[in-house]
């Protein structure tokens, strides 16, 4: 089973970005302890991190046409979780089951942050438990679709 992880702008700057909001850990590090975690859950993973609405939007297309097929996909959209109806739209026609995941708790933070325009075409939302919010997506997913 493989599962796209997808990361949205800014992400490539945590380790030094506001680490009292989002850690010390760079995404890389991340990525490497979410690909450990993968293979004891008997899953593969492929990472994806892009600045550029686009290339998001490409990359979840590209799931879903992918020969080898994507079973779903873990996605922090980052900013673009309160703009981006291309994202939404995305997840929606790929009809692949996604989890948003935020490392912060987007709901205790500035007003904007807690409209998501990406949990409602998602099967559930992750948020406030740092790099373990990865885990708890990742497992969370595998789960549902072993059972579905």
């Amino acid at each position: 089973m493989k599962i796209l992880v997808i990361n949205g702008p800014n992400l490539n700057l945590l380790g030094t970005r506001e680490p009292e909001i989002y850690g010390t850990l760079t995404l890389e590090k991340i990525n490497e302890n979410l690909a450990a975690y993968a293979k004891e859950l008997g899953v593969e993973i492929e990472t994806f991190q892009s600045n550029i609405e686009g290339e998001i939007v490409d990359k979840i297309q590209q799931a879903k046409l992918d020969g080898e097929g994507c079973c779903g996909i873990v996605i922090n959209p980052a900013a673009y979780t309160h703009t981006s109806v291309a994202i939404r739209d995305a997840i929606s026609a790929v009809s692949l089951p996604a989890v948003e995941v935020h490392i912060s708790n987007i709901h205790n933070r500035e007003e904007f942050r807690k409209n998501s325009l990406i949990a409602p075409v998602c099967i559930g939302q992750i948020a406030g438990f740092g790099q373990d919010s990865y885990k708890l997506a990742l497992e969370g997913l595998v789960n549902y679709i072993k059972n579905a």
